[in-house]
């Protein structure tokens, strides 16, 4: 019998969209929260033809089964034409609840999308974060491995993982016919993993890889439209000193990291383990915030001077200030740039996570040990206490 831990997601009341990478748990979601539902699989050829050939036989389906009120296509990117019909269904206000997944939004920005906007919600089904796993969190298999329940609920973890992105290449990017060449997209999955937790210079990249820039920025607007990384923003909200321009980038999942980011004899292991670390802060983060209602952006800040705090959590009831570093002491040296933050920003709170065992308060900067953080990270929660 298969485990099922309960996400923090919850069943809206609209129609929605359920985003969300492979692997992260989307058809076992739906199979757990709903019950009673017309399922319209994708994924399988004769549904694909034939919805693809007459999107209106959508509406025969629908039609020929009054009893069931809520509706799940699956994958629905692959039959982007079936949008119009739901539209048409959902304007008729007749109760009907559409469940709209996909692991990717290429194909939908393209075709209607903006149509729904207003009737039909948004809405991300992330990696587990460790208050969803509560005594099962491993922080440790966490940083190696991640947190993509395909990955980590497997019989072997390591396989699966290895084996995860070269899938993603095959069936998401050769198939949709995103990239014309498959070679240079993985030389670039590997290029940027050195991106991953960092500034992102799209030049150095395009040099790296020996692409074409316009090529590259394409790239990453193809890896964020897969839901496989994502870009935060500066900080720059009444900024008193000159901050940098470029975004940070970050693959969406630790382990994912790991396993794209080459290994070799130069490569020191602490510097890996310290990307990985603030990755895996960021991806709870972001999973929060999506699970809290989206109130929230996040961002980093950085100076031109080169000072630099990891990751700023800005809405209109919280503004964290969240440091990250692989490292078991607390040093003064790590604390800078947090207190430089904190003169220019007074309101923030500050958050210094590291790798040691005892929660401290230092002036105004609360010292957490990462597992406490991301534990006592739920959705809903203001304060990190």
């Amino acid at each position: 019998m298969e485990l099922i831990i309960p996400r923090f997601l919850k069943i809206p009341n609209n129609s929605f969209f359920l985003f969300g990478p492979r692997g992260t748990g989307k058809t076992t979601w739906l199979n757990n929260e709903i019950k009673n539902s017309l399922l319209v699989d994708l994924l399988q050829p004769d549904q694909f033809r034939a919805f693809t050939a007459k999107p209106e036989r959508l509406k025969e389906l629908v039609y020929g089964n009054p009893d069931k009120k809520v509706i799940i296509i699956d994958e629905v990117q692959k039959a982007p034409e079936l949008l119009n019909v739901v539209h048409s269904i959902i304007e008729e206000k007749k109760g009907h609840q559409f469940v709209l997944t996909g692991s990717s939004a290429r194909k939908l920005k393209r075709s209607g999308v903006d149509l729904m906007a207003g009737r039909v919600l948004n809405m991300t089904l992330h990696p587990f974060i460790a208050a969803e796993l509560e005594g099962k969190f491993d922080f440790e298999k966490a940083l190696k491995q991640g947190l993509v329940p395909l990955i980590i609920m497997s019989n072997d973890p390591e396989k699966v993982l290895n084996s995860y992105t070269a899938l993603y290449v095959r069936e998401e990017v050769q198939m949709e016919g995103l990239v014309r060449n498959i070679g240079g997209f993985s030389r670039f999955l590997e290029v940027v993993s050195f991106s991953h937790s960092s500034v992102l210079n799209i030049s150095n990249v395009s040099r790296e890889c020996e692409i074409e820039r316009k090529v590259v920025e394409s790239y990453i607007s193809i890896l964020e439209d897969l839901l496989l990384a994502y870009r935060i923003q500066v900080f720059t909200k009444r900024a008193m000193r000159a901050t940098i321009q470029h975004p940070k980038f970050y693959y969406f999942d630790a382990g994912i990291f790991r396993s794209l980011r080459p290994k070799g004899i130069l490569d020191r292991p602490e510097e890996i383990d310290g990307a990985a670390l603030e990755g895996l802060i960021a991806q709870h983060l972001v999973a929060w915030n999506a699970y809290s209602g989206s109130q929230n952006n996040i961002y980093y800040w950085r100076t031109r001077s080169g000072s630099e705090v990891d990751l700023i959590v800005y809405g209109p009831e919280i503004f964290w200030a969240v440091e990250v570093k692989n490292t078991a002491r607390i040093r003064n040296e790590d604390l800078r740039a947090l207190k430089s933050f904190k003169e220019e920003y007074p309101e923030a709170k500050l958050y210094f996570l590291y790798r040691g065992k005892e929660k401290v308060l230092i002036k105004d900067i609360l010292c957490i040990p990462c597992v406490e953080f991301l534990n006592k990270l739920k959705p809903g929660h203001k304060e990190i206490a």
